[in-house]
C-alpha cells in the first residue's frame, strides 16, 4: 500500500511541477514580457545590404525600420518573408517604445531570381505570427542589378 501513495504522490508532484514550469520561467523572457496584438507596429522601411545585389550575390543582412507605438518594452522574433519563403529571422529582439532599428541575418540559401520580387515582415504577438502594418510596399526589381532603394532613401541613386 506504501508504493501505491508513493507513485500516486510522485504523480501528483510530476503534474504540478509541470504546469507550473511555463509561469516560472515566462519572466525570463525579458523585462516588459511578450509583445502583444494591441501593440501599435508599423513598418517605416526594409532594405538590405548589400544593395544594389548581383544576380546570385547572397544578401547579408535585412534592415527594417519599426515604429512602436507600446508603452514598454517587449520582446518579439522578427521575420522577413518573401512568399512563403522566410528570408530572415531575428529571435527574442528587444522592441523598444518608438523607431527601432533592427539587421537581421538574412537567410544563407536565399538568392534573388525572377524580374519582382516583394517582401513582408511578420512579428510573433501573442504567440502567433502576424503580418506588421506597412504604408509601402517592399519590393526589390532587378535593372542591372537587384536594389530596394527607393527615390527617398538616404544616398539617392540616379537612375
Amino acid at each position: 500500500m506504501a508504493w501505491i501513495k508513493a507513485a500516486f504522490l510522485t504523480a501528483l508532484l510530476s503534474t504540478l511541477v509541470m504546469n507550473l514550469t511555463p509561469e516560472a520561467t515566462a519572466a525570463d523572457r525579458g523585462r516588459g514580457g511578450n509583445c502583444r496584438r494591441g501593440d501599435g507596429l508599423k513598418i517605416q522601411d526594409l532594405d538590405m545590404t548589400p544593395d544594389p545585389v548581383i544576380e546570385g550575390q547572397r544578401v547579408r543582412a535585412w534592415k527594417v525600420r519599426i515604429n512602436f507605438a507600446g508603452q514598454r518594452d517587449c520582446e518579439t522574433d522578427i521575420i522577413v518573408r518573401e512568399g512563403n519563403n522566410v528570408v530572415g529571422q531575428a529571435r527574442n529582439y528587444n522592441m523598444r517604445p518608438g523607431v527601432n532599428e533592427i539587421e537581421i541575418p538574412a537567410a544563407d540559401n536565399f538568392r534573388f531570381r525572377g524580374r519582382e520580387l516583394c517582401f513582408n515582415v511578420q512579428a510573433d504577438l501573442d504567440g502567433s505570427r502576424q503580418k506588421v502594418d506597412a504604408e509601402n510596399r517592399f519590393c526589390a526589381r532587378q535593372r542591372t542589378m537587384w536594389s530596394m532603394r527607393e527615390p527617398e532613401d538616404r544616398g539617392n541613386i540616379k537612375r
